[in-house]
């Protein structure tokens, strides 16, 4: 049986499906019969009833807002990007002028917290401390043994080789922000060269949306790239 509703004319029934696909075949077919287009109404949402134009219009205007919107959230992605990639070829210029790794890290942590307004940046180099002496830039550079029992709680990270973005714990935050860490509601994690082999950038945030697990990760690799590249130069 037809789960369809049926008109009956005499002894013919016609379902609305049968009555759906003629004027999808025939999409003509009120232009042929425009008294009735003009007789038809249907019920409005708001109470009342409107006619089929009026209705078709609403619809309309509807979808048009619809892709407006999208077209505004669309234009405003392209702009941040635009923004980004103007910050990230700046970066590059900066770091190709440094000539040691003091002045490639000063100018790597004036770029995150002047350039790209992170809150909260710090740049985990593994290496033997006693090697870095030379390169003072206080709380942004910290040079860890990489088998140091502090990187225990990021262990997953470092055997990975992309980024990582949301909450995090909070042995890594104490670790990683020290001071700061209860500021901290969300960060990103970015791995320096494939699963870290240099080391790692974080960047937190006291808002605990900024970075979240659903984000795109695109920048965030290439800045990841670009500080790797930097670094082995020295």
């Amino acid at each position: 049986m037809s789960t369809h509703a049926e008109v009956r004319y005499g002894d013919d029934e016609l379902s609305e499906q049968v009555v759906h696909d003629y004027l999808a075949a025939h999409p003509d077919f009120f232009e042929k019969h425009p008294s009735l287009l003009s007789a038809l109404h249907l019920p409005h949402p708001t109470g009342g009833a409107v006619s089929l134009v009026e209705r078709q219009v609403s619809v309309l205007r509807q979808k048009d807002r619809k892709l407006e919107r999208q077209l505004k959230d669309l234009i405003e992605v392209a702009r941040a990007n635009d923004l980004l990639s103007a910050k990230i070829h700046e970066l590059t210029l900066q770091l190709l002028a440094t000539t040691d790794l003091r002045g490639t890290v000063r100018a790597l942590e004036v770029a995150m917290r002047s350039g790209f307004g992170a809150e909260h940046a710090v740049l985990i180099v593994f290496g033997d401390p006693d090697d870095f002496t030379d390169v003072d830039a206080g709380r942004f550079f910290r040079v860890v043994h990489k088998g140091a029992e502090e990187l225990g709680p990021f262990k997953t990270f470092l055997n990975g080789s992309s980024a990582r973005c949301g909450k995090i714990r909070d042995a890594q935050k104490a670790f990683l922000f020290q001071g700061d860490a209860d500021e901290v509601g969300s960060a990103a994690l970015v791995p320096l060269s494939d699963a870290s082999e240099i080391g790692f950038l974080a960047v937190g945030s006291t808002d605990a949306k900024r970075f979240h697990p659903g984000m795109s990760i695109d920048f965030l690799t290439r800045l990841g790239d670009l500080v790797a590249g930097a670094l082995k130069r020295f």
